[in-house]
């Protein structure tokens, strides 16, 4: 057995991608290498691209590709000319992301088509809510294959609690509406002054998805205090990212929806809390706060800066969170072999 997770990435001649699907792809394929399960991860560009890492790889018994974008019936073919491989298109979001992608829609439901007509193909999602939707509104099967995150021996066990000084708060992520930054923004004003402490607020830019005035309505924001200020760290290797993410004190992922939270994530494996939505809920109760109540955001992130066993608790967190998607792998690779 042996799984291939192929992603589109402009830059497939690096042979890697340290942004988005590639860093989901890249940390699903160490994980299951760690269980034994031979994986790799196929940066590509289009489905012929794909066929010849097919051909340079023969002994592949599973393809899944990230998100939904090769056109149907270019999968359609796949399927009828390898019918010992099994194919599996997983969907990165929930629902409520879906009104930003009306293409990725169209495909999702072509792919339902392809997997009512054949053996070897299924379509799938990261988000144990949106395949039980998928399976409530459609009746058709919907696998589960969650993010995994990596994590090695080095995750910080112990991180001291806010003591002073100025106050780094990082609210990551693409620029997009659902993202919900201007809230992020607005609880970390809040915290620094309840704290009488000067701010930092770190915010990646230069890729804008939809939501362009948002980094413009929170430096307007700012610009009403002379006690905080935004930095935009705009979009590096995840090398680079974590280094960013390991200075700060806190991080707010307050989205209106999400299916994982890869920079959560990152926070948890440098030592860092989050102060997120209850759309991540795989992170501990009491990180979770009200998408559109910044005074519950900050409230939360407040707490966690004094809280001693904030560590310990989101590493635990995810450890379940991992040891569950393994669980879900093991049984698609299982039942689809």
């Amino acid at each position: 057995m042996k799984i291939a997770i192929a992603y589109k990435n402009f830059a497939a001649s690096r042979n890697i991608s340290h942004i988005g699907l590639g860093v989901a792809a890249l940390n699903n394929a160490k994980s299951l290498r760690r269980a034994g399960i031979a994986a790799e991860v196929w940066p590509i560009v289009d489905v012929g691209n794909l066929r010849a890492r097919m051909i340079l790889t023969p002994d592949v018994t599973h393809v899944v590709i990230s998100a939904p974008w090769i056109p149907t019936a270019d999968l359609q073919r796949l399927t009828g000319d390898y019918p010992e491989i099994q194919f599996a298109v997983n969907c990165h979001s929930n629902v409520g992301f879906l009104q930003a992608d009306p293409n990725g829609v169209r495909l999702f439901g072509e792919g339902l088509e392809i997997e009512r007509g054949s053996y070897n193909f299924r379509m799938a999602g990261n988000s144990r809510k949106f395949v039980d939707w998928v399976q409530a509104a459609f009746g058709v099967p919907c696998a589960y294959l969650p993010n995994m995150y990596y994590l090695d021996e080095h995750v910080p066990a112990h991180r001291p609690r806010f003591s002073g000084g100025t106050l780094r708060i990082g609210a990551f992520g693409a620029t997009r509406v659902l993202k919900n930054l201007i809230s992020a923004a607005g609880a970390a004003l809040a915290i620094s002054r309840d704290l009488d402490t000067d701010l930092e607020l770190w915010i990646n830019s230069g890729r804008e998805e939809g939501g362009s005035g948002a980094i413009r309505s929170i430096k307007e924001m700012y610009a009403l205090t002379p006690y905080a200020r935004v930095v935009e760290a705009g979009w590096q290797s995840w090398h680079n990212h974590r280094k960013n993410v390991r200075m700060m004190d806190l991080l707010i992922s307050c989205s209106y929806t999400e299916s994982f939270s890869m920079v959560t994530a990152d926070g948890i494996a440098e030592g860092v809390a989050s102060a997120v939505s209850d759309a991540i809920d795989w992170t501990p109760r009491h990180w979770q706060a009200k998408s559109d109540d910044v005074l519950d955001i900050a409230w939360v992130g407040r707490s966690l800066l004094f809280d001693s066993n904030r560590g310990a608790d989101g590493l635990r967190a995810l450890n379940r969170h991992n040891s569950d998607g393994l669980t879900q792998w093991r049984g698609f690779l299982g039942a689809s072999g």
